[in-house]
């Protein structure tokens, strides 16, 4: 017998329908959340904007593509974010807004205080953050829960100033760093390493307020020592031009360098030609290691946003390895214990270099622990609006 449906009963159907469709869809597409917390305003803004854009970029990927698997479960990611301003207490404060969410991997915050200031609230509430700060307490027991996302000012600057000493002939070496606990600890840092290699520090207490603009004061007497390499120890990328142009019109002929991230096009517009051969840590992928995938990353970067910034090159990699190491033990979405339980063996491709590189935690030598990951140290020297690779290495 063929039934016959009225209108209102067709119509009560394909509501039906829809809604158990739209059900589905759900169940297939489970959403995770990953946090972000670190500063995108003010004269670091360049540190956690690069980081939020790489995560975003990412995350489009993949749930265009029709999200991630992790154990029998599909997801699409969001990303959560919150702007500390680079003030402890607003990171705080960020880190209590990812608990309060469920969230549990919360990428940031960009500073030491920050990434200090948060670790109560982060042991507390069961996340693992990846902070791209360097104090050794952060990433040694009894501490657990940060893992360095990059490589460490005291990883980087031996490997600088050992370069530049057999390549450049650098024997004197001078610092010069902002009033605040960040940059003078990557000085204090950089001079320990600058002493081990047998090299002369002439300068190493000169410092100034983060707010300066005008820098003629402070590198005056250093410029007048004339030594062959001046650090600009934990600069941001809003004052690295301004004290490279002051020391170029001061009349300062040798090196400079740092180990923080820079922005080319910040470097270009706030010092010109005067920022040509000035050496930073650079993005983990040179255009003569990256895969097509990094490529493809970097398309889809530029096209959402506009531009493209060469720190991401190492940013990519924190959302990769949450994700991959979630994967690898699924158990460890809503448990943290988990994820730790992995950390030690965990191995995976890694997608945005050639060849056969792994994607791997690190730290034991600096840690005690592995409580970093894997990226490539990639050291570059500004050249007429870009960066150029200068060397590339490995850290354990």
């Amino acid at each position: 017998m063929i039934r016959k449906y009225s209108a209102v009963q067709s119509a009560l159907i394909g509501a039906s329908l829809l809604g158990l469709m739209a059900t589905g869809a759900q169940a297939a597409n489970t959403e995770l959340k990953i946090g972000f917390v670190g500063v995108t305003s003010g004269p670091a803004a360049a540190w956690g904007t690069s980081n939020v854009r790489s995560m975003q970029t990412l995350a489009a990927q993949w749930n265009e593509a029709g999200g991630v698997k992790i154990g029998d479960r599909t997801y699409d990611i969001k990303i959560v974010t919150f702007d500390d301003q680079k003030d402890p207490k607003r990171a705080i404060a960020g880190m209590e807004k990812m608990a309060q969410e469920g969230i549990h991997y919360v990428v940031g915050p960009n500073v030491d205080d920050g990434a200090a200031a948060v670790r109560p609230v982060a042991e507390a509430k069961g996340i693992i953050y990846f902070p791209y700060a360097f104090p050794k307490a952060l990433y040694t027991k009894p501490a657990a829960n940060a893992v360095l996302g990059m490589v460490a000012n005291y990883q980087s600057g031996p490997a600088i100033y050992k370069y530049l000493h057999d390549k450049r002939n650098v024997k004197t070496i001078a610092f010069v760093a902002a009033n605040e606990s960040d940059p003078l600890s990557q000085r204090d840092g950089g001079v320990a390493a600058a002493n081990a290699l047998g090299l002369q520090v002439v300068a190493d207490k000169d410092t100034y307020q983060n707010d300066t603009r005008d820098f003629t004061p402070v590198l005056t007497p250093i410029v007048k020592l004339k030594p062959d390499l001046l650090v600009l120890s934990g600069v941001s990328p809003a004052n690295a031009p301004l004290l490279i142009r002051a020391a170029r019109e001061l009349g300062y002929q040798g090196l400079l360098s740092t180990e923080t991230a820079q922005d080319a096009k910040v470097l270009e517009e706030g010092a010109g030609e005067l920022a040509n051969g000035f050496i930073s840590v650079g993005g983990a992928s040179t255009p003569e290691i990256r895969s097509k995938a990094m490529d493809d990353f970097i398309a889809r970067y530029t096209k959402m946003f506009g531009e493209y910034n060469d720190e991401s090159n190492t940013k990519v990699y924190a959302l990769q390895y949450i994700i991959d190491t979630l994967k690898a033990n699924p158990k460890a979405i809503d448990d943290i214990a988990e994820y730790k339980k992995t950390i030690d063996g965990f191995s995976a491709p890694n997608p945005y270099v050639k060849g056969d590189k792994m994607l791997h935690y690190v730290g034991t030598t600096s840690f005690g622990q592995k409580r970093q990951l894997a990226v490539p140290l990639v050291v570059t020297e500004y050249k007429n609006g870009k960066f150029e690779t200068l060397f590339v290495a490995d850290v354990d």
